[in-house]
């Protein structure tokens, strides 16, 4: 059967009272008013039955029973100082949950992993790739990189970087585009949750009789692009999210063309967990990785169009 302890505040004001022997020094350290230790001092002995402190003109002296208590209460406070402190640490250890996209996750993040798990060992980078936004409130997830407009009610957001749009293909169809026009030519891949992206970069590529809606649906850009690289036709994406195996000369960027889409990928966290210190490391490497990444992209003809109108946000 649990034991029923006396309020904490009560606990704490005897303890600072008996320490200084004094209630004004001991409200000066808790931050509360004299009288205010007095009364939670009361309200402990008339708790316990006894008397605790004698009450002299020029301060206070333990009684018996209040010499008794305090070395167990004091090693007591001690204990539990030191288990806040331990849990405070494993703040900074342990696993982070990280909720995002496949695209994201697979294309951007993984390769760079392991230089975050170089650099923070003591930290399990557990990821949940999912189309759905991450509930805080429900799942335990210490933080999501989201796409799309922001900001979230409720979630502090960091921006890594904005999205862009642009044709990619394999080798099987990268001799057979010479000019934006050529694409009436090839077999197009669409993602089936976003209708805007073809037809936005075929607009400011000045061929918009070209039906970008129109071609083997995937929902996901990862997939589609994967797609391409193997022949199934050409992709529409971010080159800087898929340079992998653009460097690797598995996937090719036929035109410099590329286009805005008014979207962008964010690090998101309740504004509660901000200075959690393995958010914060992971924070800091996120968008350490994005700056640099960002220095090292491929010059190219990038136009500044008003896009995105009534896109979908991103989930996370």
């Amino acid at each position: 059967m649990a034991r029923t302890l006396p309020p904490l505040n009560a606990l704490r004001a005897f303890e600072a009272a008996a320490r200084h022997l004094s209630f004004t020094r001991a409200a000066e350290e808790l931050r509360v008013t004299q009288a205010a230790v007095s009364h939670q001092v009361k309200a402990l002995e008339e708790r316990l039955g006894v008397t605790l402190f004698r009450r002299l003109t020029r301060g206070l002296r333990l009684t018996d029973e209040g010499q008794a208590l305090l070395p167990d209460l004091r090693d007591g406070f001690d204990r539990l100082a030191q288990a806040v402190e331990r849990v405070g640490r494993r703040g900074g250890q342990g696993r982070l949950t990280v909720s995002l996209l496949t695209t994201f996750a697979l294309s951007w993040l993984v390769p760079r992993l392991p230089r975050f798990n170089e650099r923070h060992p003591e930290i399990e980078v557990s990821l949940i790739a999912s189309q759905r936004l991450a509930d805080f409130a429900r799942e335990e997830i210490d933080c999501a990189v989201r796409y799309g407009h922001g900001p979230w009610a409720g979630l502090r957001a960091d921006k890594l970087f904005d999205d862009e749009l642009t044709p990619l293909c394999g080798k099987a169809w990268q001799s057979k585009l010479k000019q934006p026009g050529d694409l009436a030519k090839v077999p197009l891949l669409v993602l089936s949750n976003d209708h805007k992206d073809w037809p936005t970069w075929l607009e400011a590529a000045g061929v918009p009789h070209i039906d970008g809606r129109k071609g083997t649906q995937f929902d996901s850009t990862r997939i589609s692009v994967d797609a391409a690289i193997a022949g199934a036709g050409v992709a529409i994406g971010n080159p800087y999210v898929h340079a992998e195996p653009i460097v690797e000369g598995r996937l090719f960027q036929p035109f410099d063309l590329v286009i805005p889409n008014g979207d962008s990928y964010w690090l998101v966290y309740p504004e509660a967990v901000a200075e959690r210190p393995k958010i914060k490391a992971f924070r800091d490497w996120l968008l350490e990785e994005a700056k640099e990444a960002a220095a090292k992209r491929p010059g190219a003809s990038v136009v500044r169009i008003k896009a995105g109108a009534g896109r979908r946000r991103g989930a996370a």
